[in-house]
């Protein structure tokens, strides 16, 4: 009988749900156990898609093509989960099965509602992942905070899971705030003891308590915590602020976070230590041997999340070559006004990553021209890709007017223009060029380099190409076409003749790197900067 494990929050956002659910994971994959993650979102939009980034972050493609929220992003880079479409559940795709089902007269005329429906759905797609994948344990994150009235369906259908289930097979673990008053000099668990009450009024009871702090918990606070919240002492556990994300399976172990869950669980698995990752962090992390400084040119740069996966491939790479990797955000949009020269003249490495709409991309053009002229390395990601080749056809090819039919749709010369399967989609949710497709490496390419093999496979999310109408001048004059999906005759990967590093790839690498094995384009733009 499959097991669960659900994580709720509790007094603020932003606790780190998503990370204490990937770790929890990495610690129960390191005892033996399958694992797979689901994240529930509480909001009524039927994926992220076409959310704005200052409103949900980035967007995290699965390999099936699904467009999910950040936080599965978190649970590849920490598991070896499977993640796919069913591992993201929201509020509009809840809603929208249901609806669609009562239109069609499944329910025979019975009054839809939210309880026994709306909860029968979420439980049934819960279940639905934890057998058909045939997992140990399935950890099960809910979006928002206790107390939003958007969570409640899916906190009463975990509450009427755990009841189904029975004890040994599934618990509550909340994540919570323990804030530091410093004029107080004291931790305060008041808000604690608030939000646990308002979880027990759903009638959730949590087993374990993850308590977010700036500052170490004492024994009697730690006992206060665990008197009124109604847990067990050892189940109170101090998830202190760490500076590398990485390190807190360090501390979840060191807390004992998987012989509790285990015990819980009625698991038995052999005790192993997480040695490789203890190194990875502690070593090549926390104290590597190399610096190097990445300026990444972007319109979204002010909020941390929106570029979430590139800053954490370009940190992959940076372990890799065991290097800290500084990064530079810079404002596409300021680069059109200011020297362009300023504010990249410190860039060992220039990055640009993917994006939609023309605010910016005339500072971001100026900053491939940079690259290109001043032999810096540069790696161009999905738009990335697309300015490097609007940049080479103006400033190189002599095509003053090209651009992309995204931003000019008259473009006098589209050596960007909108992939053929798109000129008749109408609806913006889901309809992207989606998910993994295959690419064929050119030899003796930097790519190829890099890869190691000529066939790969990576994940895409755009709507719009290199236009093949002009490949032949590209290439006379120095470009070269590393990477086609042969099928639909698409070129996927740009290089250029007699540049250092210079990679612009249409697809987004960031999505399949790992801190213990980091893509091969990120590992190597990492190791070319360091030789710049």
């Amino acid at each position: 009988m499959e097991k669960f494990i659900f994580v709720t929050g509790g007094v603020v956002s932003s606790l780190g749900k998503g990370l204490a659910a990937a770790s929890i994971g990495k610690l129960l994959e390191t005892r033996g156990l399958s694992t797979t993650i689901i994240k529930c979102d509480p909001y009524l939009n039927v994926d992220p898609g076409t959310m704005n980034p200052f409103q949900h972050g980035e967007v995290y493609v699965t390999e099936d093509g699904a467009e999910t929220d950040l936080d599965l992003g978190y649970y590849e880079r920490f598991t070896h989960a499977h993640i796919t479409q069913d591992n993201n559940l929201t509020t509009g795709q809840i809603y929208h099965t249901v609806i669609t089902k009562e239109r069609k007269g499944d329910y025979l005329g019975k009054t839809v509602q939210i309880i026994p429906h709306i909860t029968n759905e979420i439980k049934r797609r819960l279940r639905k992942v934890s057998k058909d994948r045939d997992i140990d344990v399935t950890i099960v994150e809910i979006g928002g905070t206790i107390g939003d009235i958007e969570s409640l369906p899916f906190l009463e259908a975990i509450r009427q899971l755990r009841w189904e289930l029975g004890e040994n097979y599934a618990l509550n673990i909340h994540v919570t705030l323990l804030p530091y008053i410093k004029s107080a000099g004291e931790l305060k668990t008041k808000p604690t003891q608030h939000s646990v009450g308002t979880l027990k009024g759903i009638g959730i009871a949590p087993d374990i308590l993850l308590c977010r702090t700036e500052k170490h918990i004492t024994k009697e606070e730690r006992d206060k915590i665990a008197l009124f919240c109604n847990v067990d002492k050892e189940a109170v556990i101090e998830a202190i602020d760490v500076k590398h994300i990485y390190e807190v399976p360090l501390y979840f172990k060191k807390e004992g976070v998987d012989d509790l869950i285990l015990r819980k669980l009625n698991l038995k698995r052999e005790d192993k230590t997480l040695k490789e990752w203890q190194t990875l962090v502690l070593n090549r992390l926390k104290h590597p041997k190399k610096e190097v400084k990445i300026c990444v040119v972007g319109k979204y740069v002010s909020l941390k999340d929106a570029y979430k996966s590139i800053y954490e491939a370009l940190l992959h790479g940076g372990i890799a070559n065991n290097a800290r990797v500084n990064i530079i955000k810079v404002d596409s949009e300021l680069l059109e006004k200011k020297k362009i020269e300023k504010e990249l003249k410190s860039a060992q490495g220039i990055l640009i990553p993917g994006g939609f709409g023309d605010r910016g991309v005339e500072g971001k053009i100026k900053a491939v021209k940079f690259a290109r002229e001043n032999k810096i390395p540069y790696f161009g990601i999905c738009l990335g890709m697309q300015v490097a080749t609007i940049e080479f056809a103006r400033n190189v090819c002599g095509l003053k007017e090209a651009n992309s039919t995204e931003f000019v749709k008259s473009a006098k010369d589209p050596v960007i223009s909108l992939l053929e399967e798109q000129q008749r989609v109408v609806n913006l949710g889901a309809t992207m060029r989606l998910g993994a497709y295959p690419c064929k490496v050119q030899k003796k390419t930097k790519s190829y380099k890099a890869y190691g093999t000529q066939d790969i496979s990576e994940r895409h999310r755009h709507r719009y190409e290199f236009n093949d109408h002009y490949k032949d001048i590209m290439q006379a004059e120095g470009m070269i076409l590393a990477g086609v999906n042969e099928k639909q005759d698409l070129v996927e990967i740009i290089e250029l003749k007699d540049h250092p590093w210079f990679v612009g790839c249409q697809f987004h690498p960031e999505f399949q790197s790992k801190p213990d094995k980091a893509h091969p384009l990120f590992r190597d733009f990492i190791a070319a900067a360091l030789a710049a």
